[in-house]
């Protein structure tokens, strides 16, 4: 029963991110325009970390409440990787990713259908803009990077949580702009198939080569690197 709430939980928090997410190149580019910026410069692109700092905090926040649900398949099992999940198993995992698809594709179908039409080509989700294996491997050392940088920044970062979320965005949005000519990129499984749901394009092997295995991969290796990096070995007591 545990289980079946925490992966609830997960679903509602996925749903709540990928709704709010989707907007942040509207929110960015309204608010630099507003600001007489351009969009695509270093103001706006500040801005944009600003905006998706507070979008991440609220849906932090909103995890807490939930019970420490997740939003994200390749953080969640890099965090199970270094031991940071201790309630957490690979039959638990087996449950929470496909509930973490699904709020993604609920999400993204509710997001679509409350914004004005003139908005929506605003909104466009992770796709496959190169060949089938440069993709994937762009999109598992992006997500490796994505979580490695993730882990550094939450157990050896600031103590500041906003500050450590604001890091967090700097650092995604740079591997964004690197990985957008590639995958677009994703660095989220749950996300990539939400889209893909609403272009009936979930059930095929590029979007689970691409954008499920790799990104996994990566994400548990992310891991791994930091454990050895980081992690001193645990030493055997002597009898």
């Amino acid at each position: 029963m545990g289980v079946i709430k925490s992966a609830i939980g997960d679903a509602i928090l996925t749903s709540i991110f990928v709704f709010f997410i989707s907007t942040l190149r509207l929110l960015s580019t309204k608010t630099s325009l507003f600001l007489n910026l351009e969009p695509v410069s270093l103001p706006g692109l500040f801005i944009t970390t600003i905006l998706n700092t507070i979008i991440i905090l609220t849906i932090s926040l909103i995890g807490r409440i939930l019970g420490g649900a997740s939003f994200n398949p390749s953080s969640t099992i890099s965090f199970y990787t270094l031991g940071l999940r201790p309630n957490s198993s690979l039959l638990s995992l087996a449950i929470t990713f496909p509930a973490q698809a699904i709020g993604a594709a609920f999400g993204i179908k509710t997001i679509l259908q409350v914004m004005p039409n003139e908005y929506k080509h605003m909104m466009k989700g992770p796709s496959l803009k190169v060949d089938l294996h440069t993709g994937a491997i762009v999109e598992g050392v992006l997500t490796f990077t994505h979580n490695f940088v993730i882990l550094i920044v939450m157990l050896k970062g600031p103590k500041n949580p906003w500050l450590k979320v604001y890091l967090l965005s700097v650092a995604t949005l740079v591997l964004v702009i690197i990985g957008s000519g590639y995958t677009g990129p994703s660095m989220n499984p749950a996300n990539a198939f939400g889209w893909a749901y609403m272009n009936n394009k979930h059930n095929t092997w590029e979007q689970f080569y691409v954008f499920w295995i790799c990104p996994l991969i990566g994400a548990s290796s992310a891991a791994l690197v930091y454990r050895f990096v980081f992690m001193s070995p645990i030493k055997e007591k002597k009898a």
